[in-house]
């Protein structure tokens, strides 16, 4: 084994949760379940005292298990981040998303906004989210893209995610169809993700799973992706993929894992300073303490990436016997 499979560089690449709390309760979320770890926001000092262990960094992804608008120090964050010349992105359900957030996200020079919506309808949402916010959500969307309009200098992305499940899915071209009238140009098809060892809840369950072997899928996809051309929407998948190579079963590829860069390029650090592999690994299994490969309060970010329990996590992921988190993981996901 090559000395580079078991060390890397330090990581260019930083999920880091602006907070764990969240507004909602999604039957596809952590939350749904009861989270890993209560609830707690990273203060500005903390975010920069992470931040500038890593003097590469490149990209910062601002949220993880949480809704990253209930910090308010987030636009603090995002400046200074923009300061160093760093790319940074949020995902958030847009339910807060006022008036003063759009001018203060625009002003801060956020470059990307994900905004998770997985309905088209009120009724979906509801079903989907257990939530009935899904035309303020709408109407708050479409007030940004108004206030992008009025600016003639906004550069920030916007994007709509939709994560599928055999519940949700035949909402999908209406979807495409709503990112279109309100002007959103980039739509998501998210994989559903669910614990390999464990029962567990809501719809991250195996059975709620889509399969790229449905027919009904399959043209409810391609009835998406000629909406979606036809509307000038651009249609992907988390991973940049098409939508249908999103959906494989990994499992028949040998060892899919192997592909996977995250664990040698990129840190996810809870709002708690524990640091696990990566964002999706806290919703593929329940043995969460075996994610953990050591807290940034207590140790440098260094000592933990080149540490022992990193250095094991590496080693496995090379064999044929991977890290529980990466059993049944394929590479497609989002970035």
């Amino acid at each position: 084994m090559a000395a580079s499979d078991i060390t890397s560089p330090l990581p260019i690449q930083l999920y880091l949760e602006s907070t764990n709390r969240c507004n909602l309760k999604c039957r596809g979320c952590i939350h749904f379940k009861g989270p890993w770890e209560s609830g707690r926001d990273i203060s500005l000092a903390q975010m920069i005292r992470i931040t500038d262990q890593l003097p590469d960094l490149q990209r910062v992804v601002l949220h993880g298990i949480g809704e990253p608008l209930l910090n308010r120090q987030l636009p603090a964050m995002i400046e200074h981040l923009k300061a160093r010349g760093v790319y940074v992105l949020i995902n958030s359900n847009g339910i807060l998303l006022d008036a003063k957030w759009r001018q203060e996200l625009m002003d801060s020079g956020l470059d990307e906004l994900r905004i998770s919506l997985d309905a088209a309808s009120s009724q979906g949402y509801q079903q989907m989210r257990g939530n009935d916010q899904f035309d303020r959500i709408v109407t708050n969307l479409q007030a940004l893209k108004a206030l992008q309009n009025e600016s003639h200098k906004s550069t920030l992305a916007v994007s709509l995610w939709y994560l599928g499940t055999q519940d949700n899915i035949a909402e999908l071209p209406q979807f495409v169809q709503l990112a279109a009238d309100i002007k959103i140009a980039e739509v998501y098809l998210q994989r559903l993700v669910y614990f390999q060892d464990h029962a567990g809840y809501g719809v991250a369950v195996a059975q709620k799973s889509l399969q790229e072997t449905e027919p009904r899928l399959l043209e409810l996809i391609h009835e998406s992706q000629m909406l979606a051309d036809r509307l000038g929407v651009r249609f992907n998948s988390s991973g940049l993929c098409r939508p249908v190579e999103s959906l494989k079963v990994e499992s028949r590829e040998e060892r899919p894992w192997h592909k996977c860069f995250r664990y040698h390029q990129l840190m996810y650090v809870t709002a708690w300073g524990n640091v696990l592999p990566c964002c999706i690994a806290p919703f593929a299994t329940v043995d969460y303490t075996s994610l953990i490969m050591g807290n940034v309060f207590e140790s440098p970010l260094e000592e933990i990436w080149m540490g022992e329990r990193y250095t094991r996590f590496r080693k496995a992921h090379r064999s044929a016997t991977p890290p529980k988190c990466c059993r049944g993981c394929g590479v497609l996901w989002s970035l």
